[in-house]
């Protein structure tokens, strides 16, 4: 589950990133539920929001109600 203090830490690249993640993650979640797989089937559910937050926030971006962190900000030290 991402949060938003986490996604509030990521810089665009990262948070385009995440949201690749989250949808291929609920590409196989998905496909293990129609073959009877997935064993814990709330995990749909949450995947499905974390891609709902993330397209939230690149959406707040894009219409400048949220400005993301540019490269270095994060106080990653590399």
């Amino acid at each position: 589950m991402i949060k938003m203090r986490e996604i509030n830490n990521l810089t665009l690249g990262e948070i385009n990133q995440r949201l690749l993640d989250s949808e291929e993650e609920l590409s196989n979640l998905e496909f293990q539920l129609a073959t009877h797989q997935l064993d814990d089937t709330s995990r749909v559910k949450q995947a499905r929001r974390d891609v709902a937050r993330l397209i939230t926030v690149l959406h707040e971006i894009e219409n400048g109600k949220r400005t993301p962190l540019s490269q270095g900000e994060n106080g990653d030290t590399e």
